[in-house]
């Protein structure tokens, strides 16, 4: 009996390990471009990389002195074939061959190379269209002979252009010219090979184009009145999330329900032209802080709520030999000297570091992330918000410090002297900020979590609470 006793006492803690192991939050990783000529050697970027806790890039290519100064560092890369190889890529395996032996082979295990992007948003260009899956397939078949098609996925980033409808989210749907000849080969590819859709999401796009329609709020991630989707009834939040379930819709309607989704480009830029409405630096950092802490504090989307987001924001650099408008040479997160551009957080370590509001210029904390909004507000009788004890000390004070500054609750009678300053608890004051800002945002779902400090309750919590 002693002997099963301790063999049950073996398999708990083993179980125990495992689920203590799992990670239940989303990634974060960077774009690494370098189309500029006053960036520092590889060397150094994975030094940077290193010291914000970044653990997950992103290149354009496969060059060997990006790949060389990754080894030994953890940091998993997914590097890319350029959209000009598709048609040797797709014509010949002995080609594919040949790029692996060259670009990966070499670097391989003492690199961690997670995945190849086979060219990048190719669906934007017809012509190039017909060779996608062809050279996915030959890069798989060179991986299977390599035997590495077991730890290197392949996959290829679509622009959101490859949509034919994206509003509302219910209602996505790939563009018809693209879904039999390119889209279905694709995903049953990805489905067959247990890969996953590379997706580029940039809300900045389509604010700039419908700022009287989108609130800006809304597109930053911050606190706002929410967008209910007519299709479902969901609310969402953010046009990031959005954005994100028009494209889960559009697997949906093509039965690809299984097929995961990474986010391989989304960022602001920091700078703009005239013309190039919502670009700045305080709406950069708003953007990209809330949707690194909205990442890593776990939960997906509306239409995906068990599933994490795997994020790459873009881009690592500002990059001053790009073409186009001011706007493509300020995505970056630092200037080439290695200096934040502005300070967010980049990792879980340093999500309690401040970023600027864009709404009064001064210094606020990282907003506490509700979970994705899957219901309408309510409507059916009075509900309350109210503190979370056993959040702790720390996440009250954080979810407190958020409700009464960014998040706009009315916090005023909870100051000393005023009329609900007493009971003068920690859990006293939360309560009332968070209900005041659940009031606010019409008991949204969503609305009354603040990263799990808090929580909706039916009957009027009067010893928590001053009404």
């Amino acid at each position: 009996m002693s002997m099963l006793k301790s063999l049950l006492f073996c398999l708990f803690l083993c179980f125990g390990a495992v689920l203590c192991s799992i990670d239940h939050h989303g990634s974060i990783g960077v774009n690494y471009g370098r189309i500029a000529d006053n960036l520092p050697e590889p060397s150094q970027v994975v030094k940077l990389l290193k010291s914000n806790g970044i653990t997950r890039v992103k290149i354009f290519d496969a060059d060997a002195s990006v790949l060389s100064a990754l080894a030994g560092s953890n940091i998993s890369v997914t590097v890319c074939m350029p959209n000009q190889l598709l048609s040797s890529a797709a014509n010949d395996q002995l080609f594919t061959d040949s790029w692996l032996k060259s670009n990966v082979v070499p670097f391989y295990r003492a690199t961690i190379i997670e995945a190849i992007a086979i060219g990048n948003e190719v669906f934007v260009d017809p012509q190039s269209s017909r060779f996608l899956v062809p050279a996915m397939k030959n890069m798989y078949g060179s991986l299977r002979k390599l035997n590495f098609s077991g730890d290197i996925k392949v996959s290829s980033p679509v622009a959101l252009s490859a949509l034919q409808s994206s509003y509302p989210p219910s209602s996505g749907s790939f563009k018809s010219e693209l879904i039999e000849p390119f889209i279905k080969p694709m995903l049953t590819f990805l489905q067959r090979t247990g890969s996953y859709l590379m997706v580029n999401s940039y809300p900045f796009f389509a604010y700039e184009a419908n700022t009287d329609t989108i609130s800006l709020d809304y597109a930053l991630l911050r606190p706002n009145e929410g967008v209910k989707d007519s299709g479902n009834g969901n609310v969402y939040m953010s046009l990031f999330e959005a954005q994100l379930d028009a494209v889960f819709a559009a697997l949906d309607a093509l039965n690809f329900s299984d097929v995961k989704v990474v986010v391989s480009e989304t960022g602001w830029p920091s700078a703009g032209g005239d013309t190039e409405y919502g670009a700045g630096a305080d709406n950069a950092a708003a953007y990209n802080g809330n949707l690194v802490h909205r990442v890593l504090t776990g939960g997906g989307t509306p239409l995906r709520p068990n599933d994490k987001l795997n994020v790459f924001l873009f881009a690592l650099f500002n990059e001053n030999q790009k073409g186009g408008p001011v706007s493509e040479r300020n995505y970056g997160l630092f200037y080439p000297n290695t200096q934040k551009v502005y300070d967010i957080p980049l990792s879980v370590d340093t999500l309690n570091v401040t970023i600027s509001n864009p709404t009064n210029r001064s210094k606020a904390k990282v907003p506490v992330a509700s979970p994705p909004v899957n219901k309408a507000p309510s409507t059916n009788g009075q509900t309350w918000c109210v503190a979370n004890a056993n959040a702790g000390q720390e996440k009250l004070q954080r979810a407190l410090d958020y409700a009464c500054g960014e998040g706009g609750a009315d916090c005023k009678p909870i100051q000393s002297g005023e009329s609900c300053f007493h009971p003068d608890t920690l859990e006293a004051h939360a309560s009332y900020a968070f209900n005041s800002y659940y009031q606010r945002m019409s008991r949204a779902g969503g609305s009354c979590y603040f990263g799990g400090a808090a929580y909706v309750v039916t009957q009027v919590p009067s010893k928590l609470l001053c009404i």
